[in-house]
Formats: structure tokens, sequence, C-alpha cells
């Protein structure tokens, strides 16, 4: 079974392109809501993430998002702090996932694939784009951050260029009957290359 990446800067789209290959019926894993998960209910990135950000990093035992995105996001140590927490964690439950698969490959949907160098864990990677412009505002609607939120946390991430070129297949994410054309030709394409 192949091991595929599916990444893109915040505001591409790269769950609307993940749910077009669930429709296809491929097995997609959500790094994003499985990481707040392992962070609600895994004893170990728990009792990591209460070390490092104390007590006030869960409310009524829920975690504060809104108070570790504040801190992590303005401080780059805590946020490699709190990644080397929680990405062992998802890795290791994603890998547990990826067993109890059964088709030709599977796709693990995740941010920073090139950011913390983890291309060698893929046998293909998808890159989802689209303008800035459009991501932005995608965001603000989504998120209700600010604009000057959502170019912070573009900054933090690699420009799409240079993701590009590393990248094995690539979805512009613009218009959605083009973009599910595109989903198909990838499809083929990998279901072909396995």
């Amino acid at each position: 079974m192949k091991i595929v990446g599916l990444t893109g800067g915040i505001g591409s789209g790269k769950t609307t392109v993940a749910q077009m290959f669930k429709d296809l019926g491929v097995p997609v894993y959500n790094s994003d809501i499985e990481a707040k998960a392992l962070m609600h209910n895994s004893k170990v990135v728990r009792e990591g993430i209460l070390e490092l950000l104390g007590e006030t990093a869960y409310k009524k035992g829920k975690l504060n998002r809104a108070y570790i995105a504040n801190k992590v996001f303005n401080d780059d140590k805590l946020l490699k702090a709190l990644n080397s927490i929680v990405h062992p964690a998802v890795r290791e439950h994603f890998l547990k996932w990826v067993d109890q698969q059964d088709h030709s490959y599977v796709i693990q949907e995740t941010a920073l694939i090139f950011e913390n160098k983890n291309q060698n864990n893929y046998d293909a990677i998808i890159l989802v784009t689209a303008p800035e412009e459009i991501r932005i505002q995608r965001v603000v609607s989504r998120d209700n951050s600010s604009k000057k939120e959502i170019i912070s946390r573009i900054a933090n991430q690699l420009g799409d260029s240079e993701k590009i070129s590393y990248s094995n297949f690539v979805i512009e994410n613009i218009d959605l009957e083009k973009t599910s054309k595109k989903v198909l030709e990838v499809n083929k394409a990998l279901l072909e290359y396995i």
C-alpha cells in the first residue's frame, strides 16, 4: 500500500480536495483533526502539553486552543517544543491507522510536510494551491481570524513555488469543477503508478 501526502498552505482547500478523494473511496487521514483528538485523549500528549504550557493549556478539561495558539504562534521555540510532543504521537497513530486500511493507497492530509522535512515519509505528494488573496478570504470567513493573523500564519509556511518543486502532483483549487477533474486525473495516475 502506498502512502500519499496531501498538503497545501492555509486556506488552499486541502480538506475540500481530501473530501473529493474520500468520495472516490480513498481512505484519508486528517492530521489536524487527529492531532486535536490526541491532544484531548492521549495521556502522554496531554502531560507533555501541561508540562510545556502549564495548567492554562486546558480549561475545564478541554484544550484551550486560543491560549495555546496565542503562545506558540509568537514563539518559534515553543511551537517547535509543542510539535515535538504532538507530531510523533500523530505519526504513530497514523501508521496504526494505515495498517487497518485496505486500498491501493491512502492519503494523509497534513499542512507542514515540507516545513517539517517529512517528504521522505511519502510515496507521492499532492500539493493543493490557490492564490494568496483567495486563501486569506477563505480563512477570514471560515475562522473569523483577522487578515493580519492569517498573513502571519502564511509567512510561517513555505511558499507554493518552493513546494511545487518537491511535489508529484499539483491541484490548483480555485474552481471546484476544475479541481474535481484534476482529482480524478491524480487518482487515475496514482492507481496506475501503484
